[in-house]
């Protein structure tokens, strides 16, 4: 049974920028040009390339300028970057990004403690973001934070996070993304929500973003795809993660929830030997195992050899089906 019926889906590759800025060792430029120049190839309507954050802030991502203005830009994909403020905003800008992806919290304590700044502060800092992408006429997609739950706060109210998301609808952004930033979501939670958002803002592109942490982050995929989101952002080999929250995991990862949504018959666009393939060369460049099982375990339809004694097992079983077929 494959309840996808062919539906399409969308997928966001996040490695780039949410997972690179959690490694400890720093990916030199041209290997990140080479890997989205590889990516790219591979059917993702999005690549989260890398963030115009302050190189002193997070220096694994200090080349992103260069990034952008060397990567080959291949149609139909839509190439993204963090950008925290209208500095960022402006370097982003130099750098040719196709969309702005802003961030805050709806948790006021995570957005303290990440931006170091309350919900108002951010917002205003934002809107004056949005107005600059509006007159450059570069999209802008926002991605809201602990949507699904807070690792300080515990659980954050729905009517919270749709206050947030009508606040930004109200700036015309095109996209918003529901981000379970440490992997508090669960399966009928995520449903509700998504379903709701949806309902309340038809118009806006809604992105799912989840994490790994509780191995819920693939079934919570499924539950977001069947509310209605046609947008998932997802990590190659899951790397990524969120400083706050002692023991999380990365990202969903990008080879795992596509072949799972193959299976189930969804179009995911993409070429998932590829992604097999760049999952290789990721884990090269970060000098550390990845989360991903699919890389390790193969299509759900790899075959493999039977044991070296199989004939021998099979000739002994074949000879005692004869004896006993004997009138």
């Amino acid at each position: 049974m494959n309840p996808g019926h062919g539906t399409r889906l969308f997928i966001n590759e996040v490695a780039t920028r949410d997972g690179f800025q959690m490694e400890s060792r720093f990916i030199p430029t041209d290997d990140k040009v080479a890997l989205i120049d590889r990516l790219s190839t591979l059917g993702y309507a999005k690549i989260e390339a890398t963030s115009f954050t302050s190189p002193k802030a997070i220096p694994a991502l200090r080349d992103g300028e260069e990034v952008m203005n060397r990567i080959a830009r291949r149609p139909g994909v839509v190439y993204t970057a963090l950008v925290p403020n209208l500095r960022g905003a402006e370097r982003a800008l130099d750098g040719r990004v196709d969309e702005f992806n802003l961030v805050m919290s709806v948790s006021e304590t995570h957005n303290l403690a990440n931006l170091r700044m309350t919900r108002t502060q951010s917002f205003a800092q934002l809107a004056e973001v949005i107005a600059l992408a509006r007159r450059a006429a570069v999209p802008v997609n926002v991605s809201l934070s602990c949507v699904f739950g807070c690792p300080m706060e515990g659980e954050v109210p729905q009517d919270g996070v749709f206050g947030w998301i009508d606040r930004f609808a109200a700036l015309k952004v095109q996209g918003i993304t529901l981000c379970d930033t440490t992997g508090m979501a669960f399966p009928t939670q995520v449903q509700a929500l998504c379903a709701a958002a949806l309902a309340r803002h038809p118009a806006l592109g809604f992105t799912a973003h989840f994490h790994n942490t509780r191995a819920m982050g693939l079934v919570n995929t499924v539950a977001a795809v069947e509310a209605g989101i046609r947008r998932l952002d997802m990590s190659l080999g899951g790397i990524g993660g969120c400083p706050y929250a002692p023991g999380a995991s990365g990202n969903v990862a990008t080879e795992d929830v596509v072949h799972m949504l193959q299976c189930m018959g969804y179009d995911t666009g993409m070429d998932l030997d590829g992604l097999i393939g760049a999952a290789a060369q990721l884990q090269t460049l970060v000098q550390h195992e990845l989360s991903s099982q699919l890389p390790r375990a193969g299509h759900r339809l790899t075959r493999h050899a039977p044991p070296s004694e199989f004939a021998d097992i099979a000739d002994r079983a074949h000879a005692r089906d004869a004896r006993e077929l004997r009138p």
